[in-house]
């Protein structure tokens, strides 16, 4: 099965500034933290708010305490300065988009114009523009309602931001022929207009369009619409559990399309299940080896065997006879690093990742049995490399377990108490961590002290890891900014972070070329670029919508790092 997702799926500009401004609220302002109505229409999003105790105020009292969002659909403005009157504390989170819509109408009310807004007279968008306009406001939803309309002497036209295009052209081209005296304005998102011609032009290279979104959402239902009217099957759900329902197991090609208000969470929930139907659909062959593939990318066995493929590319590079000690030490530790950022990290694989979260929660004890042990393995081999080895990888993994906890009393005043404070951290200890046991430590002991050579492969190494690890917090970043994690893309945003991420891929493959040419490390550097190569095509796949975030190219991408060991092996044969 082929599986498309559209470009504008998920959040728009606007929903994602009001979460944001939702999510940084508690412990920015006074609480009780409240929205005023729903701030989105998304009831995952909203039960995510609930947990953080952020609550909806349905009516606005006489006196109140703590702060009050402003929903990004927007306000009556007697309404907001009623909250003020109140006493709240008012954070406005409408978005830019209806406020250009209120200003316009607000502008031309104040000068006498009638207003006709295009929209669903009960959605909250437009009982808010409704307010701005006053008695002079008149609300259509069919061409019937626009024919039944008055003669005004100056009129203005808008739209609700999320209405059908094709209903706003009719009524415009009604007010060019009747009342070309009326002012009209194009007031329909840029962004609804991307996704319901995003969505027409799906359904044609597809067999079915699944349109993922809050039932309540005017604007995901009108991309239903306009999917269904297409001619395609078209099914319009809210999570992964209503896709039984659509008996999608002899369909070919099908199309995923959200709603503004859609959390990318939801979006990777629907792909992973769609992602397994193929498999269930072959024999029982293909399906043991998709099962076996995600079992030990779920365990992240897959990304140990990947390390100890690192480590050994590394001792070639450095021209020493690999040893079983260092490799056995970079897959331990590895696996167990990863198992115990998983174990303590469920919270954000529940948007991140939720399959892998419901693995960790439902084999917690075996998992933490398992962690423990290869880590306890791995400082037992590190033993038997020295005592420097062993004394480095103690104290590697002591910080590892110290990482939560909190380092500094609250008395002193520090922001940074706990190692995880420190914004970007993780992915810089990861990395440097992965530099140490798959070079580092096999160099040190192989060539009895610290050298040039041993210094640039931990560099090479550390890199590259680091842009493996960028890339997988670039995939994560909504749920991590969920949580409150400051990951690179959060704190650099997500265009910035992609342009580290190749450049530091760029910086991987001069390095190592350039070690070899000269050289610092054997012949082998030039064949290893392959490796960010690889890397930097799929970092670029992901950024053209060509990969998506899915089982395969989490699989692909540590791929790479077992493929340094296969073109070492290569290699080795090749002399």
């Amino acid at each position: 099965m082929k599986i498309e997702i559209a470009k504008t799926a998920g959040f728009c500009m606007g929903v994602r500034r009001a979460v944001e401004l939702a999510l940084d609220a508690p412990g920015k302002y006074a609480e009780p933290i409240y929205t005023y109505g729903p701030l989105i229409h998304n009831p995952q999003v909203l039960s995510l708010f609930k947990k953080k105790g952020i609550t909806v105020l349905k009516t606005i009292p006489q006196r109140g305490t703590g702060t009050v969002l402003v929903r990004a659909h927007g306000v009556p403005p007697e309404d907001k300065q009623r909250l003020k009157d109140a006493g709240f504390k008012v954070v406005d989170a409408t978005c830019p988009r209806v406020i250009r819509v209120q200003t316009i109408i607000r502008v031309h009310a104040r000068k006498g114009f009638a207003t006709i807004i295009v929209g669903d007279r009960d959605h909250p968008e437009v009982v808010g523009l409704v307010g701005y306009a006053g008695p002079s406001g008149n609300v259509v939803s069919t061409m019937a309602d626009v024919a039944a309309l008055p003669a005004f002497d100056q009129a203005i036209i808008v739209a609700q931001t999320t209405q059908n295009m094709k209903l706003y052209e009719q009524v415009k081209a009604w007010a060019a022929d009747n009342f070309p005296h009326y002012k009209t304005f194009d007031t329909v998102c840029d962004s609804t207009e991307k996704r319901q011609a995003e969505v027409k032009q799906l359904a044609d290279r597809v067999d079915a369009v699944i349109v993922v979104g809050g039932k309540e959402s005017g604007n995901t239902r009108r991309l239903a619409e306009i999917a269904g009217e297409t001619g395609k099957p078209a099914f319009l759900m809210e999570t992964e559990a209503e896709l039984e329902s659509c008996c999608l197991d002899r369909v070919d090609r099908v199309g995923i399309a959200a709603g503004a208000s859609t959390p990318n969470w939801i979006i990777k929930r629907v792909f992973r299940e769609l992602e397994k139907l193929p498999a269930k659909r072959q024999s029982s062959v293909v399906r043991t080896l998709f099962s076996t593939i995600q079992t030990l990318l779920l365990t992240n066995v897959y990304v140990a065997v990947g390390a100890g493929c690192l480590c050994f590319a590394c001792t070639r590079l450095l021209g020493l006879t690999t040893a079983l000690a260092p490799v056995a030490v970079a897959m331990l530790y590895v696996l167990s690093m990863h198992l115990l950022n998983h174990l303590t990290g469920t919270a954000e694989d529940e948007y991140n990742d939720p399959e892998r979260a419901r693995f960790y929660e439902r084999r917690r004890r075996l998992l933490s049995v398992l962690a423990v042990a290869a880590g306890g393995l791995g400082i037992l081999c590190a033993s038997a490399m020295g005592p420097a080895a062993f004394a480095i990888l103690l104290i590697m993994s002591l910080l590892g377990l110290s990482y939560n906890l909190y380092l500094l009393p609250d008395s002193l005043g520090f922001k940074f108490r706990r190692i995880k404070d420190v914004p970007g951290s993780k992915t810089f200890l990861i990395a440097v961590a992965w530099g140490v046991v798959v070079a580092l430590l096999p160099g040190i002991t192989g060539k009895g002290t610290l050298t040039v050579p041993i210094g640039g492969v931990f560099v090479w190494a550390t890199a590259l890891v680091f842009a493996r690890t960028a890339f997988f917090d670039l995939l994560d970043v909504q749920g991590d900014r969920i949580m409150g994690k400051e990951t690179l893309p959060i704190l650099l945003g997500k265009r910035k972070t992609a342009v580290l991420l190749k450049g530091t891929l760029v910086g991987c493959m001069i390095l190592i070329a350039a070690g070899s040419a000269i050289g610092l490390v054997s012949g082998l550097g030039f064949f290893l670029t392959l490796c960010p190569a690889a890397m930097l095509m799929l970092v670029s796949a992901y950024e053209n919508g060509q990969m998506l975030p899915s089982m395969r190219l989490e699989f692909l991408v540590e791929s790479l790092l077992l493929s340094s060991g296969a073109i070492t092996l290569l290699w080795i044969w090749a002399l």
